[in-house]
């Protein structure tokens, strides 16, 4: 196994260059456990304009860095900004969450755009620009868009429900209509991506937050194969693209996953066993997650022995550390900076 210092961790980590410590972020680095980003957002008016002011947006992007050091800043956006590109209506509303004006069938599809709209989302490049510009040398810029099927499902649905059953049940009673959205998604992801990649991203990541619900099979038409489309088309406009996947909660089916979409390197939750893991996915990919976000808000021992058993798991290999899914709101910061001295003291 090779072992390499880089100027970008993260990057030599996407190359499949183990580190001897392993590079740290985590999903939902810049949000509302930080009392700066509650402040900015207070200042902001509404959500869509937080991620659409690129002053704000870069602040918020580059806060979390200033605060702990993390070896990778992810862009601070949304994946609902590709709808909104597409001629969906999206808002957020406080306490409520994202709100879409659902599409049931395909006579709603052909009110939507035949391609995205590049144009509302200057803002994100402008973004990606401002915060490079201050962003430390070593420290990995991410992009990022929804997978295919996980928009769809808020498209459908018009919010995001504890099952996406909107989705589920268009996908099994109108198939081609439902291709046709995922098509247009796809093509919509890779003008996107790309772009990102020209502002100045170093890497994407692709998340498929809902392929847990999918059954085998589905799995692979509305998982696999759309995300396998968007990398083999990035990689023909950005060849040196590099590609983190993460399809949440796809268990004993992420091995397909990694066997059948070039990303670079995969996300776990915490929902996956170690040895399986380790043995199953890291053997073929490099890795990246998979603690708990849940523990990380409990703290203590427990944070002790879950970083522990995470990096027993995947240190030996290539490897980022990151969190199985978004931080939530209420972890406290010192839990957070507890977790990063533990990961980083390679002798304890």
């Amino acid at each position: 196994m090779t072992i390499s210092v880089s100027s970008k961790p993260i990057l030599d980590v996407l190359a499949g260059r183990r580190q001897t410590v392993p590079p740290v972020w985590l999903m939902r680095q810049a949000g509302r456990y930080l009392p700066e980003y509650r402040k900015l957002r207070e200042q902001a008016g509404s959500f869509l304009d937080l991620c659409l002011t690129p002053a704000m947006a870069a602040e918020v992007t580059l806060q979390p860095v200033r605060r702990f050091g993390f070896d990778g800043a992810i862009l601070f956006s949304d994946i609902l900004v590709v709808p909104y590109a597409l001629g969906q209506e999206v808002t957020f509303t406080v306490g409520e969450g994202p709100q879409l004006s659902p599409l049931i069938g395909s006579g709603e599809l052909a009110g939507l755009k035949p391609r995205i709209d590049l144009s509302l989302l200057a803002p994100v490049f402008e973004t990606i620009a401002l915060v490079r510009a201050q962003l430390p040398a070593a420290t990995t810029l991410l992009g990022f868009c929804g997978a295919p099927w996980t928009v769809a499902t808020y498209m459908v649905a018009g919010r995001g429900t504890s099952d996406q059953m909107p989705a589920r049940l268009m996908a099994y009673r109108d198939p081609q209509a439902f291709g046709r959205l995922i098509d247009l998604l796809v093509d919509a992801s890779v003008d996107y991506l790309a772009e990102q990649c020209k502002a100045g991203v170093d890497a994407v990541q692709i998340f498929d937050t809902w392929a847990g619900v999918l059954p085998p099979a589905e799995f692979s038409r509305w998982c696999i194969e759309p995300t396998r489309r968007i990398v083999e088309a990035l990689r023909r406009r950005i060849p040196a693209a590099k590609v983190i996947g993460f399809p949440r909660g796809a268990a004993t089916n992420v091995p397909r996953y990694v066997d059948e979409v070039a990303v670079d390197a995969v996300g776990l939750d915490w929902m996956v066993e170690h040895v399986y893991a380790r043995e199953h996915i890291q053997s073929r990919r490099p890795v990246q997650g998979n603690l708990d976000p849940q523990v990380l808000v409990a703290g203590g021992a427990a944070l002790d022995r879950a970083v522990d058993a995470v990096l027993a798991a995947f240190a030996d290999g290539p490897f980022i550390f990151n969190l199985g899914h978004g931080i939530l709101p209420d972890t406290p910061i010192a839990h957070v900076e507890r977790m990063l001295a533990r990961v980083r003291d390679v002798q304890h």
